[in-house]
This record gives C-alpha cells, sequence and structure tokens, in this order.
C-alpha cells in the first residue's frame, strides 16, 4: 500500500504494520527462595483462615532469605497469597518495618521522638551518622556483611521511661549517651554482640525478620532474659508495697446516661 507524498505528490511506502504482543515477561522468582522458605511459606499461611491475611509474616520471612523486600519478594508473596504485585506493594511501602534497600548485618535505630531526643537522641543520632558516614536508611559497609550496620532514626520506641534508647535489631539499648553508642557501634563493627539491656540475647536482622515471621529455630533460647526493667515495674512495684488496688469491675455495667435534649 502507498500513499502520496505531499511534497512530491509521488507514492510513498506505508510504515510497517506493529502487532503488540504485550508486555515482556516477568523474570522468574529468585532462586533465592528454596525448598524451606516455601515450607515455611506454606506453614505460616495454613495459620490463618483467609490466605491474605498472612502477607505481613509472609514479607519479613522474605526479608529474613535477602535482608530486604526485593521486588522477588514482592512477587513471591502476592504468587504464594494469589494477590497482586500492587498490593504487596502497598503494604511493603507503608511499614517502615520492611526495608526496601539491603540492609547491613544489624539495623541500629535511635529514637529521636520528643522525650528521648530532648535527653540525648539528637546528639547520639548526629554522632552515629558522622561516625558511620551514612544517612537514613543507609548502609555502613557491605549489606549483609558481618560489621555492617544500617542506620535510622526511628519514632517512640515505646521505652520513654528509659531514655535516651537505641535499638539493634529490635532489641533494647536503654539509658543511652552518645559515647555508650559510640562505643556499642564499635563492638558491631568488630564482629561483636553486646547483650542488650533486657530481652534475648543479640543476633542479626536477618535472624529476627524470621522470627518476625513466626519461625523460631531456638524458641528457649530465644526468649530468654528479662523482658522488663526496674524503671518500668516501679509503679507496680510501689502498688503491691503499699496495698494498693485497682477497684474491681461490677458485676453489671453502669447505665448510660441519658443523651440531651434536641434543641429545636
Amino acid at each position: 500500500m502507498t500513499t502520496p507524498n505531499p511534497e512530491t505528490n509521488g507514492p510513498v511506502a506505508a510504515p510497517e504494520e506493529r502487532v503488540w504482543d504485550g508486555p515482556p515477561p516477568q523474570s522468574p522468582v529468585s532462586p533465592v527462595f528454596d525448598e524451606l522458605t516455601r515450607q515455611r511459606t506454606k506453614e505460616i499461611i495454613a495459620l490463618y483462615p483467609q490466605s491474605r491475611s498472612a502477607l505481613l509474616p509472609l514479607l519479613h520471612l522474605v526479608q529474613s532469605v535477602e535482608g530486604h523486600v526485593s521486588q522477588d519478594g514482592i512477587r513471591y508473596c502476592a504468587d504464594a497469597l494469589e494477590l497482586t504485585t500492587a498490593e504487596v506493594s502497598a503494604v511493603a511501602t507503608f511499614y517502615t518495618m520492611y526495608k526496601r534497600t539491603p540492609c547491613g548485618e544489624h539495623l541500629v535505630s535511635v529514637c529521636t521522638n520528643t522525650l528521648c531526643a530532648v535527653l540525648g537522641g539528637d546528639d547520639i543520632y548526629t554522632r552515629l551518622k558522622t561516625k558511620l558516614g551514612v544517612g537514613h536508611e543507609e548502609t555502613a559497609g557491605e549489606p549483609g556483611s558481618t560489621g555492617s550496620i544500617t542506620l535510622e532514626h526511628a519514632e517512640c520506641l515505646a521505652a520513654c521511661d528509659l531514655a535516651p534508647v537505641v535499638q539493634v535489631n529490635y532489641e533494647f539499648f536503654d539509658n543511652q549517651t552518645v559515647d555508650t553508642a559510640d562505643a556499642l557501634v564499635d563492638a558491631l563493627q568488630r564482629g561483636e554482640k553486646p547483650h542488650p539491656t533486657r530481652g534475648a540475647a543479640l543476633t542479626d536482622f536477618r535472624t529476627v525478620s524470621l522470627e518476625l515471621a513466626g519461625v523460631f529455630t531456638d524458641l528457649e533460647h530465644t526468649v530468654e532474659g528479662a523482658s522488663s526493667a526496674v524503671e518500668t515495674m516501679r509503679g507496680a512495684r510501689l502498688a503491691t508495697d503499699r496495698g494498693w488496688s485497682a477497684p474491681s469491675m461490677p458485676d453489671s455495667p453502669p447505665a448510660f446516661p441519658s443523651p440531651p435534649e434536641k434543641k429545636s
């Protein structure tokens, strides 16, 4: 087929017909999700009456494998739960505990919310940023390698009675100062794992992600250690020592007051 050329009135060839074959096929899910991961996936999904309810632990599971939630991890969760990748991505990008870039061996979180900030949290974060040469959610060292650290500033870590606090892989290091936080990071970079102020022994970011998925390879060891601090329990102990108690609940709830009359 030809069409007239407007400049010469001579014939010109029509453009070749193009057929759209659809989008290129997506790359297959990373082989890093091995048979053990697939078995754990099935076990997690079986815990829920509706499979889509397993999305949060499955995101932790893929993060435990790769050290972050990659696009392959998004597709893996979508395939396992029969969801779209858009649905999975919406959840993975909403919660800050799901990291979209590879993390270090350890995740160091510095609380910079109001009370921690005024008691030294901002100074701690500034020191660690300078020391490591990184900013928020950036990694010093090769991600995943021994001694590598991902730094972040965090909103309230629910330990105001022990401020300022730093977490390593979500385990608490209470009553920190600039110098103690500096020494803590030094120890982590040397490959050491200092014991948290309370809670279980320190592991690494991938192991904690696996535990957040509900998979415990050594449950007894994981839960050992004090889970509360003296400061946290001081009010309860004071009440016990003085014989204080809260009034018991009545056998029947009190009547609600009558609603006010509507004005005309």
